[in-house]
């Protein structure tokens, strides 16, 4: 287990945990009692640190390299998953992970991004920092749903766009305004989910939805704590400040109107339990999707567009 900064006194506790288990494995010695009063002394401190959270350590938890990613997602929740590559135009993005499956019974668009696990799956999926063919493909597949009247979900996960002089010659912010524009005029449900990161339009490419929700540690913003504090202080390590002031956890967003509702992880974050997790995705998403596959095409979209209207209009208040 990948323990963060704050979690230190609970690492130290697990750590015990661990020798001890170890002591009794090899010598026969029953210490089920000192375990058990360790491990409820580390569920108390997980509660009681993670009730209390702070942005900046929110921020930590929703990069956790060990939290469920697209792909997780993608394998507990959809069955027949058929992946669906390239943009029609330059090239495939594996940045962004997209195509067809069956979400209980019901056929579906998924498209995500991806992050990557490990150094090699990492530099495969560009960090989940897609190009303009990556969005270029969201919105193909986007199209391919509303010809076929599929609800899409999609699972936003990402420090941004990605940044590099290739992905600006080839037009990243044309790409992702089209992407919006494509979001806005589906006929279909969407339903968006911010898993961990939702960082600048990279995010709002692929979470311009009827329904946006968030779990519980992840957050979403216009810009990472790091690029704030490099513009507004040109210092990095005005960071936890930046993360404070930018208003990004699910709790302020959710205060703010932005998203429609929170899913509560389990106790320590996602990464302490994927299953528990997914259970709770699941469920959440097939309420969503029953109430607005029953909504026509024409009034979903209008929805939607007066959903960010709002917004626009609750900014200038």
């Amino acid at each position: 287990m990948h323990f963060l900064e704050f979690e230190k006194p609970i690492a130290e506790i697990e750590g015990k945990i661990a020798e001890l288990r170890h002591m009794s494995d090899g010598d026969g010695i029953n210490i089920a009692e000192e375990v058990s009063r360790l491990q409820g002394k580390v569920n108390k401190d997980l509660r009681s640190t993670y009730a209390k959270l702070t942005p900046w350590q929110k921020t930590q938890v929703a990069r956790h390299p060990e939290r469920p990613h697209c792909l997780d997602y993608i394998s507990a929740l959809i069955t027949d998953f058929l992946p669906l590559a390239g943009d029609r135009n330059y090239s495939e993005d594996a940045a962004v992970i997209g195509g067809l499956g069956r979400f209980q019974g019901r056929s579906v668009m998924v498209i995500g991004q991806e992050k990557g696990h490990n150094t090699e799956s990492r530099l495969k999926h560009n960090f989940g920092m897609a190009r303009p063919e990556g969005y270029r493909k969201a919105r193909r597949l986007m199209e391919l749903a509303d010809r076929f009247s599929l609800p899409v979900l999609t699972l936003v996960d990402t420090a941004g766009a990605y940044p590099g002089v290739g992905a600006e010659e080839r037009g990243q912010a044309e790409a992702i305004a089209r992407c919006i524009e494509t979001c806005l005029n589906l006929r279909v449900p969407i339903i968006s989910m911010i898993i961990g990161e939702g960082g600048s339009g990279g995010a709002i490419a692929l979470a311009t939805g009827n329904v946006v929700l968030m779990l519980e540690h992840s957050i979403y913003s216009v810009i990472s704590p790091e690029g704030c504090a490099s513009i507004l202080w040109r210092d990095g390590d005005q960071a936890k400040t930046a993360a404070e002031a930018l208003k990004l956890t699910a709790q302020d967003l959710d205060r703010l109107g932005i998203i429609d509702g929170i899913i509560t992880e389990p106790v320590g974050g996602a990464h302490r339990n994927h299953q528990e997790v997914f259970s709770k995705v699941r469920d959440i998403i097939a309420n969503h999707l029953q109430d607005l596959l029953s909504v026509e095409g024409g009034q979903l979209r209008a929805r939607r567009r007066e959903k960010y209207l709002a917004i626009g209009r609750l900014s200038e208040t």
